[in-house]
């Protein structure tokens, strides 16, 4: 009897499973071409993406060099690409800043971890050099952190530099020295808070970058309805989420049989009595001032205009959270109970024009850190990624401000670690330090990439870059702008330590995590008939 030469198969028909070296080729494949598409907005001199969507918002144009914003805009299917994307993404929600360089890094790791699989060595092997590795880096970044908080003078130029450093990378660094002040100062407005939602951030189109300013109150992008006051002094306000359309008719999925046109108006009417109530309860809060989030219809807005009180509908989800933190107040649903209600305050409300449009600005409002950005631009891609811009700066600002030390950048902290790593690798027997040095190579390779996308000689600058490190010369880091290496201290080239040991920690963990895959399976798609008779 014959036996059968074909495997057995045990997954279904249209699985797919990718085993072994194919598995981890692939996987090393991904996450390679995700750190090479990103790797031209590196430092300074990085270049732009153009992103254009199809589908729903078809045309829309995106300029960026935000790694986060890249990555989270074009689909991947590769699983490895997908996990650095995740990557970016947090680092992106944890720090703000730092995203393209732990794309760089984790690709970079991949990369030198493929050679070293080619050489036959054992993926465990080489993460347990890793893990050595991170350890040494991390010891040598903390020793090497400043913190400069005691001296608020000095800490206030810390800041300033960390803006700068932020933003120049970014489109805002022809503007950095005006954006960074006001980075800086709408962050320190915080007190040390932190909570970066009372910083709120208008764009608005027309005028230059240069026209844009930090306002000290809290300026919403809408108006008062029509005959309601325009100005309100000592005002409180009610904070709400609720329906105000209902003097329509919404009876939904029933039938309703009348045996007149005069009984629908009987139930215009009672619908109407109805709203009417509604707004003698929101009146009973003796609030000056409502807020809704959801839409308000022409009735209730003329009972609101006739007891002299300015209601605004649709405040945004985003900023009615934001108003009842800079208020004051809460946001409630029901208003059957006044005394329970805690009402927001301000000392002014008015109109202001910003370019060509009317907004509403809150004076003296209870949280008085609270403040508005408003960016001004030529084109909304510019706003859009001005917006990108002073978000990271100010995500890093707030992140400092919290964790007070600080590093220097222009490839310093990490030519300081990759030093610290050859030199304990040179002390380690065993294949863990093939795998320490191939870290730290991979460590060099965000200045190098720096120093490429500069269009400057790379190796000749990081070769001296090195040199420097190990003469001990650990601010020795480059410098742009002249194509040379140069001392960051001097230059007032700062990051925050936070998102350096971030995207140390993120980078060599994704990294790991890809590596220890052999193994790729692709469930079967389920089928709709299938997916009907589970119903």
């Amino acid at each position: 009897m014959e036996m059968s030469l074909n495997p057995v198969r045990i997954l279904k028909n249209e699985a797919q499973e990718e085993k072994g070296e194919i598995a981890r080729m692939s996987s090393f494949i991904g996450a390679i071409a995700i750190g090479d598409l990103v790797k031209s907005t590196l430092g300074p001199k990085g270049m732009d993406k153009i992103l254009v969507s199809y589908g729903r918002n078809s045309g829309d144009v995106q300029v960026t060099n935000d790694g986060a914003t890249i990555l989270k805009s074009i689909g991947v299917d590769n699983p490895a690409a997908k996990i650095l994307v995740n990557m970016s993404r947090v680092q992106d929600d944890e720090v703000g800043d730092g995203t393209t360089s732990v794309t760089v890094l984790a690709a970079e790791l991949l990369r030198e971890a493929e050679k070293l699989i080619e050489q036959k060595m054992h993926p465990q092997n080489i993460i347990a050099g890793w893990r050595r590795a991170v350890e040494v880096a991390l010891d040598a970044l903390t020793k090497f952190a400043q913190d400069n908080s005691q001296n608020s003078d000095v800490f206030r130029e810390d800041l300033m530099n960390i803006a700068r450093t932020t933003l120049s990378s970014k489109i805002l660094c022809q503007h950095k020295e005006f954006f960074s002040k006001l980075a800086v100062d709408a962050v320190l407005r915080l007190k040390g808070s932190g909570d970066l939602r009372a910083i709120h951030i208008i764009k608005k189109t027309g005028g230059t970058l240069d026209d844009s300013f930090l306002d000290d109150g809290f300026l919403l992008d809408k108006k008062p309805g029509v005959h309601q006051p325009k100005r309100i002094e000592k005002a409180t306000i009610l904070l709400a989420n609720t329906p105000m359309d209902t003097d329509k008719i919404k009876v939904f999925g029933s039938t309703i049989k009348v045996d007149s046109m005069a009984r629908i108006a009987d139930l215009e009417l009672a619908e109407k009595e109805k709203m009417k109530d509604k707004v003698n309860k929101i009146l009973n809060h003796k609030c000056n001032v409502f807020i809704n989030r959801q839409l308000i219809y022409n009735y209730p807005e003329q009972l609101f205009a006739d007891a002299g009180v300015m209601a605004i509908e649709h405040a945004d989800f985003d900023g009615i959270e934001r108003l009842a933190l800079v208020t004051g107040g809460e946001i409630v649903s029901t208003f059957d109970n006044p005394e329970l209600v805690k009402l927001g305050e301000c000392d002014v409300i008015e109109q202001v024009m910003v370019g060509e449009d009317v907004l509403l600005k809150f004076s003296g409002v209870k949280l008085g850190e609270a403040c508005t950005i408003v960016i001004r631009g030529a084109t909304q891609q510019i706003i859009d990624e001005a917006d990108r811009s002073l978000h990271d700066a100010l995500c890093v600002l707030a992140a400092t401000v919290k964790e007070t030390r600080i590093v220097y950048g222009g490839g310093c902290t990490e030519a300081l670690m990759a030093c610290a790593i050859f030199k304990k690798a040179a002390e380690t027997p065993g294949k863990e330090a093939i795998a320490m040095e191939a870290f730290a190579r991979a460590l060099l390779q965000l200045p190098t990439t720096i120093a490429d996308n500069a269009g400057y000689d790379s190796s000749q600058l990081v070769s001296e870059l090195r040199a420097a490190h190990v003469q001990g010369k650990e601010f020795t880091g480059l410098d742009m702008e002249n194509g040379k290496i140069g001392d960051m201290k001097e230059l007032g080239i700062t990051e925050s330590f936070v998102v350096k040991r971030q995207v140390l920690l993120s980078a060599s963990e994704a990294a790991e995590m890809i590596l220890r895959v052999d193994n790729i399976i692709r469930c079967a798609p389920r089928k709709r008939v299938q997916d009907r008779g589970m119903c």
